[in-house]
């Protein structure tokens, strides 16, 4: 097993040098995007990961070659796309072109693992390795379709608490005319760098707490949720400031800056359900399994060996 890993490691490392341009660019493109910040720590999360499951990992594992040579020619095709794509300067190629280079550079690696971890292997290594997915940036358009989707589920939420607080407001689409403001859901108060994070802390969280796949599938169905509640919480936050403060707090830091802090409100709805989750599953698992009944007599043995006189008693 120890030189299987030697081996893998170094392929590795012969990977990175050979995707060395497309994974430099990304990390430069995730440096200066705030949505994408969190890729350089991925492979770190991963790495983690993988050593938390090392007692839970086969002992033997025979090598899928055959699976290994498919992945690492598709990587090998998706790196000359992203070459191909890079030629050009629009942005639609570039995060085309990133998110191309760096789905090449892992199938190399799920090729190379498969070829000298094995397959039985790699499948317990699913999860970890499953993670660095998230390194892909976006193609172009998803991005935009994502925020959409937030921006208007952001919109229906602050309706609602508007709506319940008796806010007297006119809404029209993603504008909300209050008194004497005019509120709009952005594109940039969509909260999808946040709502991303909180989708991979679930993964995470679920994975290593909830022994049960229903209940990792609910943690994270709930993100979306609770991602259009948080939104749609700052928008009324800052609604009810505008009213009852001034609407000069349109410009305060609150808005500006305050995204982290409604992240962390999130924050705790978040691990009460997935405490509730747990427990509940802890006392599932705390139930001790009952006797079956005894068949025949319905009696019982005492101590003392047949013919020494011991007589059996009821129970």
């Amino acid at each position: 097993m120890k030189t299987s890993l030697n081996r893998f490691a170094l392929a590795a490392g012969v990977l990175t040098l050979v995707f060395a341009v497309p994974l430099w660019r990304l990390f430069n493109f995730a440096r200066a995007d705030e949505l994408f910040s969190y890729i350089p720590l991925m492979p770190f999360i991963s790495g983690y990961l993988a050593w938390t499951f090392k007692s839970e990992l086969p002992r033997e594992s025979a090598p899928a070659r055959s699976v290994g040579v498919l992945l690492l020619a598709t990587g090998a095709a998706a790196l000359g796309g992203y070459f191909l794509l890079a030629r050009t300067a629009t942005a639609a190629s570039v995060e085309n072109a990133l998110a191309l280079g760096t789905l090449g550079w892992l199938m190399s690696l799920a090729g190379a693992g498969c070829w000298f971890l094995g397959g039985a292997l790699m499948r317990a290594l699913a999860f970890p390795f499953g993670l660095l997915l998230f390194m892909i940036p976006f193609p172009f358009g998803l991005r935009d379709g994502l925020e959409t989707v937030l921006q208007h589920g952001s919109a229906e939420a602050a309706d609602w608490l508007f709506i319940l607080s008796g806010t007297p407001l006119i809404r029209s689409g993603l504008e909300f005319q209050l008194s004497d403001i005019s509120l709009r859901v952005a594109p940039e108060c969509s909260g999808i760098h946040s709502t991303w994070v909180l989708l991979i802390t679930s993964l995470v969280a679920g994975r290593m707490i909830l022994r049960r796949p229903w209940k990792r599938a609910l943690l994270c169905l709930a993100v979306l949720p609770l991602a259009l509640l948080r939104n749609g919480f700052r928008v009324f936050v800052l609604g009810q400031l505008c009213i009852h403060i001034s609407p000069r707090m349109i410009d305060s830091p609150i808005h500006h800056r305050g995204g982290p802090i409604f992240f962390v409100l999130s924050l705790v709805p978040f691990f009460l359900l997935l405490y509730f989750l747990r427990k509940s599953e802890g006392a599932a698992g705390s139930i001790p399994a009952k006797e079956p009944p005894s068949v025949g007599t319905g009696l019982t043995a005492a101590k003392g060996s047949p013919g020494e006189g011991t007589k059996p008693r009821k129970v």
